[in-house]
């Protein structure tokens, strides 16, 4: 140990003498450790929300949905309409597949709505069953949910999105208040809980769900629908399943082959899977750019060695001379060159943690801390260090006492 602080103290007073240059190679590696440390932390944290959102549509679940629905970036768009899915081919896949344990209609168009003086223009009026707060792992906040009775009765009775109840009420309780649906009264009778963004991008706290016999009769007066929420038995079968439904259909709308599908079986775990996607290639980038910045720190760290090797000519000479041995030598630039790698390392490591809590914080991701990151870090840096000191090293022991002392 005391062999080991001295050659700190050395290193430390040899590298003040190239101040700028020592900052410049630390900078390297210090972006390189922060680099890593940051991507490998958001990364995880990222995953933990793709796998929440997913969970917070409904637990393996599929959804049915009405013409030819593709995936754009982490979204869906609808490219183009059907009118041939209905409530009688949702009772089809419920009583024909096994491994569906529950399914629930739905049906929605945007109406203008109304409060006293109030107006909201083009809030999503969604037709929904009794279940669909279970299949949706999406309940009410206050009153109650849309019963049986509601939907075979057609009462006009709503649950509001919680965006929508603050609009329209405020600080007011909405509950057996009436609001005015394209010019049809409906009594409030629940508020859902906060619930954020779906599949389609759209606001799931700003809209409205009524009983679906009532929108289908009340409000757009047809007999199909446009989605209908499978949720498969358990996560092996949802495979199985979402092909099986996608058989029944196209026999039950008599599809012929080589015809293309008029509905669309997705899948949440695709989804998942494209923003896992998405996440490697932002991950595969951050750790492409720590690589060129240790690369850079080490370039660094190679030229200021060789810099103060050539400088302390006349020291290595002496110290050769009185009696330190080759491995003496190759210690104490090793220990230089590793001194400014881990210092760079050190910051990086305590910088990064601070950035991650304070992006944590901000984005509101759930928090992770990635030991692996911080192992590979360190382990980087340290690396860095060693292999860019290995060269001046072997440089500094061919420097041969006499000649020093003749010149």
């Amino acid at each position: 140990m005391k062999h080991l602080y001295l050659n700190l103290k050395i290193a430390w007073r040899a590298l003040l003498n190239f101040k700028f240059r020592t900052t410049l190679a630390v900078l390297g590696v210090f972006f390189g450790t922060f680099s890593l440390i940051v991507v490998s932390n958001l990364s995880k944290s990222l995953s933990l929300k793709a796998v929440a959102e997913v969970d917070k549509f409904g637990k393996n679940l599929l959804i049915v949905q009405s013409g030819i629905v593709r995936k754009v970036g982490t979204t869906t768009r609808l490219l183009s309409e059907s009118k041939t899915l209905t409530v009688n081919d949702a009772q089809a896949i419920a009583d024909s597949l096994e491994n569906v344990k529950d399914i629930s209609s739905s049906d929605s168009k945007p109406f203008p709505v109304r409060y006293g003086d109030i107006v909201l223009k083009g809030i999503p009026i969604i037709g929904v069953m009794p279940n669909y707060q279970e299949i949706r792992n999406f309940y009410v906040k206050e009153g109650r949910f849309i019963s049986e009775n509601d939907n075979n009765d057609l009462n006009r009775v709503a649950v509001l999105g919680i965006r929508v109840a603050e609009k329209l009420f405020g600080d007011q309780n909405p509950i057996d208040k009436y609001v005015l649906v394209f010019r049809v009264p409906l009594m409030v009778i629940g508020v859902m809980e906060e619930k954020g963004l779906d599949i389609s991008g759209a606001d799931q706290d700003n809209q409205i769900l009524v009983p679906l016999n009532t929108f289908l009769r009340g409000f757009v007066n047809k007999d199909y629908i446009n989605a209908v929420y499978v949720q498969a038995v358990d996560e092996s079968s949802i495979s199985n399943a979402k092909t099986r439904i996608e058989e029944l259909l196209r026999k039950r709308h008599k599809i012929g082959e080589g015809q293309k599908d008029d509905f669309t079986v997705i899948d949440l775990k695709d989804v998942m899977a494209l923003k896992t996607q998405t996440m490697s290639m932002i991950t595969f980038l951050g750790r492409t750019s720590a690589a060129i910045a240790f690369l850079i720190g080490g370039i660094g760290i190679l030229s200021i060695m060789i810099l103060i090797v050539n400088e302390r000519r006349l020291e290595i000479g002496i110290r050769r001379a009185v009696g330190a041995t080759k491995r003496d030598i190759i210690l104490q630039f090793l220990t230089e060159a590793s001194f400014i790698s881990i210092g760079g390392g050190t910051v990086g490591v305590i910088l990064s943690f601070v950035a991650t809590l304070i992006i944590y914080t901000i984005s509101k991701l759930p928090f992770v801390f990635s030991p692996v990151g911080y192992i590979i870090a360190f382990i980087a840096s340290a690396s860095t260090g060693i292999l860019a000191g290995i060269y001046p090293s072997k440089k500094a022991i061919t420097i041969q006492p006499v000649d020093v002392i003749r010149s």
